[in-house]
């Protein structure tokens, strides 16, 4: 399982995300999937940096302005309201302030909070090409690169929404065991049972955060975690593909060839073609290899987080 700790991963949010009317009509745009299905698994605190900084409900809307690299967020009435700064500002000092949560979801378009695409106007208040982010969301993301960031529309596609969830259980997983303190050993025992997940989302860096710690000698893993875990959180962030699961389920079920019949290794394979092929989603055959594993007990097998990185009641792998 993801965690051994009882208390949920904490996840900062949109305010408005959870049915709050901050917006700038006194409106909310809340997400069911946040504030009624993700709520038994996670602590959510929300955050309306607009509001916090001081504009009022309802209030003008602002937009941002400007090169879309280092955009200006000004009133869209009154282009003299120049709230570029409080939003960096308070982006800062959240930033400091939450620094226990492991992911954050944010509104999507906004120009306070939006991660990417977000429009950005020239001062005529025609379009530029492309788009920015949010001030607020850059300001913050600036300070905590490796946590897991997502905007609300984006949780609607099931790939995105399990791509998310498996890095936000990660990364408490990853503070979990710095509060426990980081050796060598638990550094290896770490990446010992993550090692199925991170070749299923980047075979690639599979093989080069292996080799980082097994050419880890006498470094100090104090200053070599942060890099690992730099590295792991940036791989895990490509998606898994059919082609990727298919590659590591047929390395888990290399396990059992030896201990289970003709017959039974022929149904693991024809399952695995199944889910390649796109015909049942992911969970179909996990839970053939879980019962084989229930029947053959392996402590090497038993021990991947790939298994069940997310509890099974949010039935992520169930859509994939």
């Amino acid at each position: 399982m993801p965690s051994d700790s009882t208390s949920k991963p904490k996840i900062a949010i949109s305010a408005c995300l959870m049915g709050a009317e901050v917006r700038y009509n006194g409106g909310h745009k809340e997400s069911r999937l946040c504030s009624r299905t993700l709520t038994d698994y996670f602590e959510f605190i929300p955050v309306c940096p607009e509001v916090a900084i001081g504009l009022g409900i309802p209030r003008e809307p602002i937009r941002l302005v400007g090169n879309p690299k280092d955009p200006l967020a000004l009133g869209t009435v009154h282009p003299d309201l120049n709230v570029t700064q409080p939003l960096a500002d308070y982006g800062q000092q959240m930033a400091g302030e939450l620094g226990d949560i492991c992911g954050y979801i944010f509104m999507q378009k906004s120009p306070s909070c939006g991660l990417d695409r977000v429009k950005v106007y020239h001062a005529n208040g025609s379009p530029v090409d492309g788009g920015g982010r949010g001030i607020y969301a850059q300001a913050f993301c600036a300070r905590h690169p490796d946590l897991p960031v997502e905007e609300d529309g984006r949780l609607n596609d099931p790939v995105l929404r399990e791509n998310f969830l498996t890095r936000v259980f990660v990364y408490a997983a990853w503070q979990q065991l710095l509060q426990q303190g980081l050796s060598r050993r638990a550094l290896t025992d770490f990446h010992s049972r993550y090692k199925y997940l991170l070749m299923a989302h980047h075979p690639l860096q599979y093989k080069t955060l292996g080799n980082l710690l097994g050419n880890m000698g006498k470094r100090d893993p104090e200053e070599l975690g942060p890099r690992y875990f730099s590295e792991l959180m940036a791989a895990l962030k490509k998606c898994a593909t059919r082609r990727t699961h298919t590659n590591v389920l047929q390395h888990l079920s290399g396990y059992f060839k030896q201990a289970i019949s003709a017959e039974d290794k022929q149904e693991v394979q024809h399952v695995i073609a199944q889910y390649r092929h796109g015909i049942v989603p992911l969970v179909v055959p996990l839970t053939l290899l879980k019962h084989h594993l229930r029947q053959h007990p392996d402590p090497y097998v038993a021990q991947q987080v790939y298994l069940q990185p997310h509890p099974e009641n949010l039935s992520l792998r169930n859509a994939i």
